[in-house]
């Protein structure tokens, strides 16, 4: 019999993956994307140092080129704000490094500095979730400026490269608008469809699961909708047609179609016009069986919001990074392991200890199972990475052409295998790395490859350490307070679902999930759409952290015993009430066309 939450206070030790840690996924949707424009974003620098022979310089545009690698499930609008940022934060993070670099003397402070930069980048992405690649592009181009040898005034030039990278990456990252400007939300629609019609036609005991996955493409879609603007009514009319459609794949996590198998496979029949920007049937948005809003309501917003009822911007960072922030141990951690890799590299004697740092700030994830996975792939990654490396060194010292070459071909295979798994795209990291050090001028080649086998070592060993041995007891402590937004949500959409007419009133005052049949005839007050519709985003947040939250706090390796059996119970009659309420906005959208 299992023990009560109160008195199961024990402390767990969980096991750590080998096989699944390597294991190949599916690639995914949008690979090509971060691919291209990356390597469009460093071939306009490149073509303007190559003529003055000054790829030396190639460090500093780079930086700027890499920031092509975010924001690219982001609406355009949405982009153009997040990409700026992103160029910014590496901007001033270039500045710190190389001021550093041309006022401190010591490796040891340099390494320090290091440090403390990674685990600034950490706790900005992860609070801001920016998105892959996250804080490790930041980390790798500040520590490689860190120890680079610079003189004072030389800094705002070099910043000036960095800058002119990070145009250039913008513009990419900007240019496919101007060919299909609906893009990415499109695409966020086609993932929901296609999660819904798994969810479908999947295995029934694997259905909590299915249902969390396809919960989180829904609100996510909506979420992306809510940051297309709509300033003219074709604009408000072509978001529209898109919210008809995702109605369509949130009706299936209200209820079930008499034909599940007919349904996925139209579900996935539209799928693939949202993602190759083909013109939509007249009637794809319709849902079932409850039917959609008449065709003089597409210019109709519906307010939905990304995160309800939280704040956004600075405000949102700053409570982010808070104190009781559950970031903040992760961190320390990250501080820790950094610094402490860097340093014993520099006590060996290795001539590049920023390596290690790196390579540290590499492994730190979300909890200490996902840090041994990842210095298990990054270790294998860097492992072959280095014989293809070798292997290639004909090649790439034969003239600066090749060199260039393989550069941009290394960086479009690491963001083309990443996807797969990160020890693959790691193949691609290591050689990238090394061959930026050749831009400088040729290294002996054995030297490289062992400073780069010594500190990947020393890396993947501090990081690992520094996550089982600096705790994280607020893992935990992340569920109870999860479970409590969840309960907050769960009660206002009942209380609306109960004040209110339709389907939905039943199931919320007896919890059973099961359809209504139709309206009911109290006499309370209908709420509003755009109320329900906040009621709903609202309940489906608090799902999706608390199932985040217990997956982190379940990948401790060192943990008391979690509540599962409450994380268990919420989520199944959280879904129940979340159903209730997509029935309730289903109803509400056909009614004007009634």
């Amino acid at each position: 019999m299992a023990t009560t939450d109160e008195s199961n206070r024990r402390k767990q030790i969980h096991p750590l993956p080998l096989r699944t840690a390597l294991r190949l996924n599916r690639p995914g949707d949008i690979w090509h994307k971060p691919a291209l424009s990356v390597v469009a974003a460093s071939v306009v620098p490149l073509l303007f140092l190559f003529p003055l022979d000054r790829l030396d310089l190639v460090l500093y545009t780079s930086g700027g080129s890499l920031c092509a690698l975010y924001a690219h499930g982001l609406p355009y609008a949405a982009r153009a704000r997040a990409t700026a940022w992103v160029c910014l934060g590496m901007l001033a993070s270039v500045a710190v490094a190389l001021t550093a670099a041309a006022v401190v003397s010591s490796t040891a402070v340099l390494v320090a500095v290091c440090a403390v930069l990674a685990a600034a980048h950490k706790l900005v992405c992860d609070a801001t979730r920016i998105g892959p690649p996250g804080n490790l592009i930041f980390t790798f181009i500040a520590s490689s400026c860190a120890f680079t040898p610079q003189r004072l005034g030389d800094v705002p030039f070099h910043l000036l490269l960095t800058a002119g990278g990070a145009a250039c990456a913008w513009i990419v990252v900007m240019a496919p608008g101007l060919v299909r400007p609906q893009g990415p939300q499109r695409i966020a629609v086609a993932r929901a469809l296609e999660a819904a019609a798994r969810l479908l036609t999947g295995d029934r005991q694997d259905l909590p699961r299915l249902r969390h996955t396809t919960a989180s493409a829904v609100t996510a879609a909506w979420h992306t909708l809510f940051l297309v603007p709509a300033r003219t009514p074709a604009g408000a009319g072509s978001r529209a047609a898109l919210e008809r459609i995702l109605v369509r794949a949130e009706s299936v996590l209200a209820r079930t179609p008499a034909d599940p198998a007919a349904e996925a496979g139209r579900l996935l029949a539209l799928a693939p016009d949202l993602r190759r920007n083909r013109p939509l049937p007249a009637r794809a948005g319709r849902t079932e069986p409850a039917g959609v809003a008449a065709d003089r309501e597409a210019g109709r917003r519906t307010l939905r919001s990304p995160d309800p009822g939280k704040p956004r911007g600075m405000r949102a960072l700053t409570r982010a990074l808070g104190p009781g922030s559950p970031l903040l141990p992760v961190g320390a951690r990250l501080l820790v392991g950094s610094a402490a890799a860097g340093w014993a590299s520099m006590a060996l004697g290795v001539g590049r200890p920023y390596w290690a740092v790196v390579t540290a700030a590499s492994v730190f994830q979300a909890n200490v199972t996902l840090s041994w996975s990842r210095g298990l792939q990054r270790a294998v990654g860097t492992l072959l990475g280095l014989a293809a490396f070798v292997a290639l060194l004909p090649v790439t010292r034969s003239n600066v052409v090749a060199l260039v070459a393989v550069t941009l071909l290394c960086q479009f295979g690491a963001e083309a295998l990443i996807t797969r798994n990160y020890w693959l795209g790691s193949v691609c990291v290591t050689q990238m790395a090394l061959l930026l050090v050749e831009f400088a001028g040729y290294q002996p080649a054995r030297e490289l490859v062992t400073d780069r086998l010594i500190d990947t070592v020393i890396g993947v060993t501090a990081g690992i350490l520094a996550a089982v041995l600096v705790t994280n007891r607020r893992a935990a402590n992340r569920i109870d307070a999860a479970l409590d937004r969840a309960a907050d949500a769960q009660r206002e959409a009942e209380r609306l679902l109960r004040a209110g007419t339709g389907p939905g009133r039943e199931e919320a005052a007896g919890g059973r999930g099961e359809a209504a049949g139709g309206r009911a005839d109290g006499g309370g007050v209908r709420a509003g759409d755009d109320e329900t519709a906040w009621a709903r985003d609202r309940l489906a947040v608090a799902l999706i952290e608390l199932r985040e939250a217990y997956d982190v706090a379940s990948g401790e390796w060192w943990q008391r015993a979690l509540p599962a059996e409450r994380v268990a119970l919420a989520e199944r009659s959280g879904h129940q009430v979340l159903a209730a309420l997509v029935r309730r906005l289903t109803a509400e959208r056909a009614a004007p066309a009634a």
